[in-house]
Order: structure tokens, then sequence, then C-alpha cells
């Protein structure tokens, strides 16, 4: 007699002469198995419950079934896992991995409705439905506040990155300009980064230049900065987007160093044409590129308001000439040309691997909304996972092989693995598999956390 099989039961195919069959039958079995990492990290930092306090609720309390900071934990492990979108939660409010880590073993979670509620953003009073609003002011410092927090002693010395990306808009979103560099209708967002840690995501219109705003922001971080760390050398590094005059006179003014990209001219190029002569007649000797560095004081015909030092780097690469400049306020006697360029100046590049992440791995540039206030908070949130991921990488794994992983590379090997759920009257367990290639690490960095 033939064997009765089950309607929802998949063939395929054998294996070593048996039937290889499979079916949904398997109970609470989650693919986010890591969002425990991403709990404990987030317990560690207080990162979840600090964002909370920046928002205000006026929704009726006996009537609030998912709360401020377990919407905003839901939202940002969510973005941290991989599902970028609201609409993910409708089927990720059943996740029991993420419910037991939200405090609700076997429960549901919030689906896209709420989360929508809480990012659309519009403030309180201007429309009645409206009950959920936050602090734009205390957002912003609770990034560097979180910086701080995670050093145990002031460093002697910081470098903070500034830089500006397109976030192309594809509707009419509010703000949105064609930018004639990128080809495309977009926001501007400025970041600013102290090595790996995240200390601004601004979301800009990109009618403005990319410098827009730098010197409010660069001193609103470096005051908060300063009131903790009173003894530590700031230096501001940018590329030559960045060179203006009133970032430049703004960091004179109050002790902060920069090393700045500057765009080359036909008076900076004459200047550095003996410097560009050695360099060709070295190429020539050893028959590859050669370099030769020189600095001298500079100013513009108009737009500077002092004259400045400028390094220039002359090179002579593949037959042709390669000039190219930075400006600095840093003395010689704390910093040769060579040494700032190639040591300070080339090290901005690693800014580009950062934003990398925000947006590729996070989802930084996914700004739908129709008002640049909720794109703004949406921003913010995936900005958030990115220092939640760089808590995990930070704390759990130091010294390991995924030390300096992108929180891409983090997902696939640590966040993204199989667990069955199992909840009984004592505890909650996951259960992973045996033969998971980074255990050895995934319990290192469970135990650190």
């Amino acid at each position: 007699m033939p064997t009765q099989c089950s309607q929802g039961e998949l063939d395929f195919g054998s294996s070593d002469g048996r039937k290889l069959v499979g079916a949904f039958d398997g109970g609470a079995i989650t693919s986010n198995g890591g969002v425990v990492l991403l709990a404990a990290a987030d317990r560690a930092t207080g990162l979840s419950r600090r964002l909370a306090a920046c928002f205000t609720d006026l929704r009726i309390a006996d009537a609030v079934r998912h709360s401020v900071g377990d919407l905003l934990r839901q939202r940002i492990f969510g973005i941290a896992l991989g599902h970028e979108d609201l609409i993910d939660h409708d089927a990720l409010r059943d996740d029991p991995a993420l419910a037991a880590v939200l405090d609700k073993p076997g429960g549901r979670l919030a689906g896209k409705s709420t989360l929508n509620r809480l990012e659309h953003a519009a403030k309180i009073g201007s429309d009645r439905h409206h009950k959920l609003d936050h602090d734009a002011g205390s957002i912003e410092r609770l990034f560097v506040d979180l910086f701080l927090d995670a050093h145990h002693r002031p460093p002697s010395r910081i470098v903070i990155d500034l830089d500006a990306t397109d976030d192309p808009v594809y509707g009419e979103q509010e703000g949105r300009h064609f930018h004639g560099y990128y080809d495309c209708y977009c926001y501007l967002p400025l970041y600013v980064f102290c090595g790996r840690h995240l200390l601004a995501a601004k979301l800009r219109s990109s009618a403005n230049d990319a410098a827009h705003g730098s010197v409010a922001e660069a001193a609103r971080i470096v005051a908060q900065i300063r009131a903790r760390w009173p003894g530590t050398t700031i230096v501001v590094r940018a590329d030559s987007g960045f060179c203006r005059d009133d970032l430049m006179t703004w960091c004179e003014a109050n002790d902060v160093q920069y090393v700045l990209g500057l765009a080359g001219n036909p008076r900076l190029v004459r200047k550095l044409a003996p410097e560009m002569r050695k360099a060709r007649r070295r190429a020539k000797r050893s028959g590859q590129a050669a370099r030769v560095f020189t600095d001298f004081e500079y100013r513009t015909r108009k737009s500077w308001s002092a004259r400045r030092r400028v390094i220039g780097k002359a090179e002579w690469t593949n037959g042709a000439a390669n000039p190219r400049f930075i400006v600095t306020n840093i003395h010689a006697a704390f910093g040769s040309a060579r040494f700032l360029y190639e040591n300070v100046y080339c090290q901005r590049g690693e800014m580009e691997n950062r934003l990398k992440e925000c947006q590729g791995d996070l989802f930084a540039d996914r700004t739908p909304a129709p008002t640049m206030r909720a794109n703004q908070l949406r921003l913010w949130l995936a900005s958030f996972a990115y220092v939640l991921m760089c808590a995990v990488r930070r704390i759990g794994l130091a010294g390991t092989k995924l030390a300096a992983a992108t929180c891409g590379t983090i997902r696939l090997k640590l966040l993204k693995i199989g667990a069955r759920v199992t909840i009984s009257v004592r505890r909650v367990k996951l259960a992973f598999a045996s033969a998971c290639p980074d255990r050895d690490v995934f319990m290192l960095a469970a135990r650190r956390l």
C-alpha cells in the first residue's frame, strides 16, 4: 500500500535512496537567532533606553501595547537584521527570537502601521491623531554621548571626519533637488565620524553646497566633546568640498586643528613647479612614480581672510604630473608636509567605507517619506543601527577574526543564523545549529556582551 503523504509536504527528490521531503511544520524557528547579540549590545550601551527618552508619547497609557522603547528596538534591530522597510514588520512581528528579546515571548510585535506612526514624525499639535514626537536636538547629542561613553579614558588626540554623500530619491519628497554631479534627484546628507564612531548624520537638501551647515555641526560636536574631554586635541579633516573660509576661521578661533583638501589652480601649480621638476627627474631615473612634498604660505585673492599653510604634493606618475594640495593650521614643528599628507589626510579615505556600511549595509538611504522631518528620523534610526552594530564589533568581537568585519559580514556570520525557540515556565531557549561555522566567535561575543 502506498505511503500516505501530507498535502503540505514538499518533494525534493532523493538522498541516498531515501525520499528528500520538506514541510513548514517546524514550529517556532527563526532565521534571526543572532538578534540576542544586538539586544545584549543595546543593554550594554543603553542605546534604546536613552533614545526613547528623546521622544514624547501622548498616547492613552492604558491603551498602549507597544511602548516607544519597544518600537525603537524593534525598528533598529530590524534594520540591523536586514529588514529595511516598514512593510517587512508585518511578517517580522511574528518572529519568535525578536519577540523574545523584546520581552514578549510567544507574543506579537508591532506591525507596519504602528511603526509608521512613530516614524511619520509630524509635530504634536499639527494633527490631532499624532501622539508621538521627538526632540531632534536630544537625538543629535545622543550620538556624541554614545561616542564619549565608548572610551574608558579621554584620548590625547582625535580626528573628526566630515563628508557628504548622495541619497537618491524617486518621488516628490520635500527638499529634493537635482544634483548635477550625481546626475539625479537626491538629498545630500552630512556625515561626521571619528574613526568608526558615527557622531552626526544630518539630512540636507542637495540644493546646498557640500559644506553647508558644517560649521554649526562642528561647533556643536566639539563643544560637547570638550565638556567631557577638555584636554583632548581635536583635528577636523575633510576633502576640498569643505575647504571654506568660514570653517577654517572657526577652527582657528576655537583652537581646533584642521587638515582639508584644497582644489588646485594655476597659481598653486606654479608654486609647485620646482618640486614637480624634481619629481619628474626622479621618476625618469627610477622608472617609477616619484613624489616630492613642500609647504608654503598662500592666500586666495578673494575668498580667504588670511594667509594659511598649504602643503603641495608634486607627483610624477605614468608620464604625467599629478599635483595635489591640502591646507592646514598645524605648525610644521608638529607635522611635516609628507607626514600630514600621507599619514593624516590620506587616511580620510577610510571614511568612504563607513558611508558604504551606513548606506549599503544599513539602508541609511531609505528616505521615501514626503517630509524631510520624517526622512531625517529614518536616517537616524538607520544610523543607530550602525552604532549598535559597532558596539557588537567593539565589545564582542575584539581580537577575533571578525574584529574588522563590515556590518554586512557581521550580519551574515552572526545575526542571520537559524534557531529553534522553545518557551517554558522558567526560560526561553534558542537552540542553534550544532554545526554553526562561527559558533566559537558567537559564544565569545555573547559572553563579552
